[in-house]
């Protein structure tokens, strides 16, 4: 049994924060026990981990991050999409066709992901089989709950990044039979997004997806761009959304769809239908400027939601950020569409980025009985001249935050 002290903060539902002041958290086989304002007669004799004024909080779930993107962070970010992916990135993501840039690379991401308290993340690799492949056994190794795809891409890309319809086919179901036994980070389909794949290439994902009961990470609803051309492309399907659908790549696990910012009504009835993740991607919201997400419109309309660091369109690993920045743009959707739109809360916000998208990996993001103790312990964000709350420490850390704050991380109990 492992007793930590100090302050604690979770999500006890969507609308509301539990915090305890000064109380003990019991932690047994990775997993916690309780909580208890007095440590009990039980635990007499029991070491206790003392993190005085410190805080802890559920670690944090990453929904859209583009690992290959890492080099890129913080860069051009005055391009727009269209200049920034042909500018930059996709030369960038040529590059992962040799090996050692790639660890290189996904060593540094993991442990940065590590640092910024993400414990769960959804995570975009490129077309190139071994790189990625090494990317999810460093994840796995490192005991991380993760979701990581090989990018499918067959057409309207640059050459050196398309694929034929049966070499992806052939190398992703390659990728699916060497990682499907992982125990914490698992494959899942990664078609970029529907203008960059044949229909050819869309059902025979489907057909894996069925097959290994496989789900699937894409974007969705992007732009305004990506919508009407999905549309344009296959206008039997009605809607992005609906492309997935038919092509068979949904009911067969997960569903992530990145973005979520033009949905017609079908695309949103379709995700509902499937219990897909609509991901909040606020930074590069901001960055790469596509719109604005109707987060508090698809949470009341029970659309599951989650936030994704995006990097490198997003330019911060940490979801604490994006949690912040998804208060912040709910305020500014309303203010300009207030018809239909409303700023989300704090405690909204906060469950998203926890206990909400942790749901996707089991049960992580809370810090109640039963739940995996991935947390972290933040602290120095305190004044001597006026008290704060626990709940609103952590606030404060959403918005003020730096990796430095984050006093230890722990995952399934173990400090790392």
């Amino acid at each position: 049994m492992d007793i930590y002290h100090g302050s604690i903060v979770y999500s006890k539902s969507k609308d509301e924060l539990a915090q305890f002041t000064d109380s003990y958290i019991a932690v047994e086989n990775g997993v916690v026990e309780g909580i208890y304002p007095v440590l009990p007669e039980k635990f007499a004799g029991a070491a206790v981990t003392d993190f005085g004024n410190g805080v802890i909080i559920p670690a944090f779930s990453d929904l859209h991050v583009h690992a290959p993107q890492y080099p890129q962070r913080g860069i051009a970010m005055d391009a727009l999409l269209y200049d920034w992916l042909h500018g930059y990135t996709f030369p960038l993501e040529s590059k992962y066709a040799d090996p050692e840039f790639a660890k290189t690379v996904y060593d540094a991401f993991v442990d940065d992901m590590i640092a910024h308290g993400t414990m769960h993340a959804v995570v975009f690799g490129t077309i190139h089989s071994e790189a990625t492949g090494y990317l999810i056994e460093r994840m796995e190794n490192a005991g991380l709950h993760a979701y990581v795809g090989k990018v499918n891409m067959d057409m309207e890309s640059p050459d050196y990044l398309c694929e034929t319809a049966e070499d992806s086919l052939r190398l992703t179901e390659e990728f699916l039979e060497r990682y499907m036994g992982n125990r914490t980070a698992k494959p899942i389909l990664t078609p970029r997004f529907a203008p960059t794949c044949t229909f050819e290439l869309m059902k025979g994902l489907g057909k894996l997806g069925q097959k290994y009961q496989v789900g699937v990470q894409t974007h969705l609803v992007e732009s305004r761009w990506e919508a009407e051309e999905s549309v344009r492309l296959y206008p039997e399907c009605g809607c992005d959304t609906g492309i997935y659908e038919h092509a068979g790549l949904l009911g067969n696990g997960p569903v992530v769809g990145a973005h979520f910012i033009f949905p017609k009504e079908d695309d949103i009835r379709i995700l509902k239908k499937y219990g897909g993740y609509a991901v909040q991607c606020p930074d590069s919201t901001l960055n790469i400027i596509a719109g604005i997400m109707q987060t508090g419109t698809l949470m009341d309309r029970g659309v599951n939601l989650g936030f994704g660091s995006d990097i490198a369109g997003g330019a911060n690993l940490g979801v604490y950020s994006q949690v912040s920045r998804s208060v912040q743009l709910s305020k500014l959707k309303e203010f300009y569409e207030p018809d239909g739109n409303r700023t989300i809360s704090f405690a909204e916000a906060f469950w998203i980025g926890t206990k909400h998208s942790g749901e996707l990996f089991g049960k992580v993001g809370s810090l109640e009985r039963g739940y995996q103790f991935d947390a972290l312990v933040i602290d120095g964000l305190a004044d001597p001249f006026h008290e704060l709350t626990p709940a609103e420490l952590v606030e404060r850390f959403c918005y003020l935050g730096e990796t430095g704050h984050i006093r230890a991380r722990y995952l399934a109990g173990r400090e790392i």
